[in-house]
Order: structure tokens, then sequence, then C-alpha cells
């Protein structure tokens, strides 16, 4: 556009030198040359104009020229109090907010997919946000990452009154009869550590056994016959659903749900475990070990293109969009924190936005800061130049058309 302006400028100029003698010949002679001479001095003139907004023309240090490269800083504060008074004021800013359903937009956003580029462009938000987890795990640090979420666990745990809400839970159970399979695990377990401890067993019966009992070998039938005697209990109380001794399990059952509620001494003998277990040092290493292996497997997952991971991400987007679209309440409540969030931003923070702007804008030199806005403004600049080609030329010739009949 440059070289489409500076050319109709030369052609003006050739149509000017090539009629000034033929001005006398015919009147139409003398119309283009009129025409062409008003043309030069529009297009010289704006050209001027253009030039001096950005440079010195031709390099000559004239007055009033190269004036944005000369006003920058009190261009930069000029722009930076507009953006100040006019875009990051909390009125202005709610206003904007209030007609804008954000959670709608990015409900829409994470469910349609009209085009590959959408499916593309989610893939990409879950692989940067995949990334963006695995860099954040690493680059914080592990053990005081881990300890901060242990003490937050911790503190949550502390607060909760474990014995009712576990009595509650086991009276419901028997209520349902879900206590039944828990019952026939105990003794299934109990008959296996029996099994797995029948020496232990066998020794003890010996040591309590007098010498007569030991020396005529009496000790190991009868530990023999305690054993089996034992292993028939069990067996008989797992298969008989009506056995005495399930009742009494039961009974206890029943005891310690009541006691784990409505008993003081119960409740705090709880209470006094629980703190035990969370200062216990073997739980906190523990915990670490277990830490350690989430935060290694969660990094492992992030990067590993073909994981689990991506696709649960992926999954949980598109639930979330769903929901942002189809919630109502849920769109009111985010709406409106994402206002009271924006508004809370330009109070805070709108002064230190535009002081960026303007020492951002102000750290330019002169050579940056005209080429970007000559570049924005673009192909207008060059249309100036040859409008005022054309408008110069056409008042040139209105004008010869008047003095003609002077």
């Amino acid at each position: 556009m440059r070289w489409t302006a500076t050319g109709l400028l030369g052609a003006m100029a050739v149509v000017f030198f090539s009629t000034h003698g033929l001005v006398d010949q015919h009147p139409a002679w003398a119309y283009a040359n009129a025409f062409a001479e008003a043309a030069m001095v529009g297009g010289l003139a704006d050209w001027f104009a253009v030039t001096a907004l950005f440079r010195h023309p031709l390099g000559l240090p004239i007055p009033h020229t190269a004036i944005i490269p000369e006003n920058k800083d009190r261009i930069a504060d000029t722009m930076a109090q507009f953006l100040r008074e006019n875009f990051l004021t909390p009125a202005v800013v709610a206003r904007r907010m209030s007609g804008m359903n954000v959670a709608k937009a990015v409900g829409d956003f994470l469910v349609d997919s009209p085009d590959r580029s959408s499916d593309d462009n989610r893939s990409r938000i879950t692989g940067g946000a995949a990334e963006l987890l695995a860099e954040v795990l690493e680059s914080l640090d592990p053990d005081r990452l881990g300890n901060q979420v242990r003490s937050g666990l911790a503190g949550q745990l502390a607060k909760l009154d474990i014995s009712p809400l576990a009595g509650r839970m086991l009276e419901n159970a028997m209520t349902d009869r879900r206590h039944l399979p828990l019952i026939d695990g105990i003794i299934r377990w109990s008959g296996l550590t029996l099994e797995d401890n029948e020496e232990m067993v066998k020794e003890m019966i010996s040591k309590r056994a007098n010498a007569v009992l030991r020396w005529t070998g009496l000790d190991e039938r009868i530990s023999t016959s305690v054993l089996d005697g034992l292993y028939k209990l069990l067996a008989e109380v797992l298969v008989d659903p009506d056995h005495p001794l399930r009742s009494k399990i039961e009974e206890g059952l029943e005891k310690l749900a009541h006691d784990l509620q409505h008993d003081p001494a119960t409740r705090e003998r709880v209470e006094e475990m629980k703190r035990d277990l969370i200062e216990n040092p073997a739980v906190a290493e523990w915990w670490m070990g277990v830490w350690e292996r989430i935060r290694v497997s969660l990094i492992r997952r992030a990067r590993e293109q073909n994981s689990g991971l991506g696709m649960e991400m992926r999954k949980g987007l598109a639930d979330l969009g769903k929901a942002l679209k189809q919630d109502h309440r849920l769109q009111v409540q985010i709406n409106r924190f994402a206002r009271r969030t924006a508004v809370g931003i330009a109070t805070r923070y709108g002064n230190e936005i535009v002081t960026l702007v303007s020492e951002t804008v102000k750290r330019w030199d002169a050579t940056t800061i005209t080429g970007r806005i000559e570049s924005a403004v673009g192909r207008d600049l060059q249309f100036i130049r040859i409008n005022g080609t054309l408008v110069g030329g056409l008042v040139g010739m209105t004008l010869h058309f008047i003095t003609s009949f002077l």
C-alpha cells in the first residue's frame, strides 16, 4: 500500500508536467493540469502528516514531527490512565460481568465438539493440565508437601468425633443385618490365626501342665484335644446362624454400638486411641511412604500419553461441562464468584496493571513503539495518502472550474 500511494503521487507529477504546456490548447488539459497539481499538493501534505506521526520527514528535525517517538512516555501514561478509568474500575467490571454467563460459556467449550479442532483443543487442554500437574508435583519439596497433606488430614481427623460416627454405623449395620459377614470374617480369621499359632498354643498348655502330665506325655494329648475342640467350636459357630456364641457376639456388638454413642468413658478411650494414632511416628513414616508412591505414580501417569489419566481428565472435564450447562443454580454461583473475583482484581490490582502497561510502553525504544503502532494501523495510513491525493485533485479541479467563470 505504501508503494501504491507513492506511485499514485508520482503519476500525478507525471500528469502535471505533461499537461503544463497543453493548458492553452484545450480546456480539458487545463482541468487535468489543475487536478494533477492539487493532487500532488494533497498527496505531499498527507505524506508529510503521516510521516510526521512516526519519524522526521526526510530525516530533517522539523519541529512537531516524530510525534509518537518523542511523546511515547506521555502516550504510555495516557494509555494507562484511559485503561484504568474506562476498563478497570469496579463499576465497569461489575456491569460488564453481570451480562456474561461465564459458567455456561465454559460448559459449552468443554462439552461441544463441532469439529476436529475442538477435540484437538480439548486434548491440548488436558495434556497441558496433566503436564502442569506433573511439574507442580516435581517442583514442590516432596517431604514438605507430604507433611503438609498429612497435617491437613490429621487436623481434619482431630476435629472429627469418631466414636458416635462409628457407633451409628455399627448400629445401622446390625439393623440391616449387614454385620453377619463381619462376624463370619472374624470367625474365619480366628480359625486361621489359631492354625498359624498351633505350636505356641501347645507350648502354653505344656508349660501350665504339671510334671506328671509332661512325663507321661498327656500334655501333648491335652493340647491337641483343646485345639480340636476350638476348631470344632469355630466350625459350629460358622455354620449355625443360631449358635449361642453368635448371640453373645451380637450382644457385645450392640453394647459396643451403644457405648460408642452414649458412654463418656468409651468415647474418651476412642478419642485417646485416635490421638495416639495421629501422633504415632510410625504412622507418619507410613504415610510418607504412601504419599511418595502416590506422587511418583501421578507424575508418571501424567507424562504417559496413553495412560488413563488423560482419559480421566477428559471425562472429568466433560462431566464438569455438562453440569455447567445444565445446572442453573451452579451457573448462578459460579457467575457470582467470577464477577466478585473480577471486581476484586480490578479493585486490588487495577493500579498495578495500569502501571505495568505504562512501564512496559516506556521501556520500548522509539523504533519499537513506532513499528508496532504503524503495523497496528497498517493499510489505513496509506489510504490516508491515497485519499489525500484524490481529494486534493478534485478540490483543485473544482477551484479551477470556479475561477474559469469569474
